[in-house]
């Protein structure tokens, strides 16, 4: 099963982002996912991994798209 972290900048207010990327997941994905971590951050971090395979880092000019985000998570899966 699959493992997603969500590292999150605490001082940047990324907290709101963060949980609704988590909402997302679970709601689409359910019981596919083994967790869907909130990790804490600091410069202004927003990087979603699954088994520790960036999805989605803002940091390297990855717009936020929660779709995308998900469609990302979707693909690691194996899913169409």
């Amino acid at each position: 099963m699959t493992h997603v972290d969500i590292e999150y900048c605490v001082p940047c207010g990324y907290l709101d982002r963060a949980e609704q990327i988590q909402h997302q997941l679970l709601e689409t994905f359910g019981q596919e996912l083994d967790s869907v971590a909130l990790v804490t951050g600091d410069h202004g971090v927003l990087r979603v991994t699954a088994d520790d395979e960036v999805v989605f880092d803002k940091n390297e000019g990855d717009e936020y798209d929660l779709d995308a985000i998900t469609e990302g998570v979707r693909a690691h899966l194996g899913e169409t």
